[in-house]
C-alpha cells in the first residue's frame, strides 16, 4: 500500500461524513475557501491578458468547487479540466459538470495519460500529511511538483502550511520558505513568487516557466 493513500482515505472519509461542501474536503472555515480560490487563480494575472484563453488543470479537484467559483465570478477565458486520484470525488464532479473533462489517475504512476496545460493549480493537495512523517511527505511533495512542472506550459500554483505559526499540527505539512526555495532553485527554477499576504496560516507559491 502506498503511504500517501492514507491522505486519500482521510479526504474520502470527510466526503462520506460531510458531503459535497467545504467540510467534505476538510476546509474548516467556509469564509476562507473563496480566499484560497482567488489566490490560486491570481497566478493568471501575472502573465495573461484578459481576452486570452488559457487551459487550467485543477489538480486535486475534489468535487470541482473551483469550477463553481470560476463560473460564479465569470472567468470566461479559462478552459477548465479537473484531476483527482479519488474515484469518489471524480464521480461527484462528473455528475455536477458533465460537460467538463475530469481525470481520475495517480500522476506518479500515469503522468503520460494527461496532456500539458497552460496552468496547474493544486489547492490543498499538500497542506495535510496525516500519518506520514515529514520526510515521507517531503518526498511525495517534491516528486509531485517535479512532474507538474513538466506538465505545465506557463506555471503552477500550490499552497502549503507555514512554519510561522503559534504552533504546528502534527497532521499538517509545515515547510519553511528557505527549505522550499532551496529545492525550487536547485531542481526546478528560480522564477517563482511566494504569497504570504492573505491572512491564513499557509502560503501560496506560483512557479513559472520561462
Amino acid at each position: 500500500m502506498k503511504k500517501y493513500n492514507k491522505i486519500i482515505e482521510h479526504y474520502e472519509n470527510c466526503l462520506d461524513k460531510h458531503g459535497d461542501n467545504h467540510l467534505g474536503v476538510d476546509w474548516p472555515k467556509f469564509e476562507d475557501v473563496d480566499t484560497r480560490y482567488k489566490i490560486m487563480l491570481d497566478i493568471l494575472n501575472f502573465k495573461e491578458k484578459n481576452d486570452q484563453n488559457v487551459s487550467l488543470l485543477d489538480f486535486g479537484c475534489g468535487t470541482a468547487h473551483l469550477l463553481e467559483f470560476l463560473q460564479r465570478h465569470n472567468y470566461k477565458n479559462v478552459i477548465y479540466s479537473g484531476l483527482d486520484i479519488s474515484k469518489k470525488f471524480i464521480e461527484v464532479a462528473e455528475n455536477k459538470y458533465p460537460n467538463n473533462f475530469f481525470y481520475c489517475i495517480d500522476i506518479l504512476e500515469s503522468k503520460d495519460k494527461i496532456s500539458n496545460f497552460d496552468y496547474v493549480v493544486m489547492n490543498g493537495v499538500f497542506t495535510e500529511k496525516r500519518e506520514l512523517t515529514y520526510n515521507e511527505m517531503w518526498e511525495y511533495f517534491t516528486k509531485m511538483i517535479t512532474i507538474i512542472y513538466e506538465k505545465c506550459n506557463k506555471g503552477f500554483a500550490f499552497n502549503i502550511m507555514s512554519k510561522n505559526v503559534d504552533w504546528e499540527r502534527e497532521d499538517l505539512f509545515h515547510v519553511s520558505h528557505d527549505v522550499l526555495s532551496d529545492f525550487l532553485c536547485k531542481n526546478l527554477t528560480r522564477n517563482y513568487i511566494i504569497r504570504n499576504d492573505y491572512g491564513l496560516y499557509e502560503y501560496t507559491v506560483y512557479v513559472f516557466k520561462k
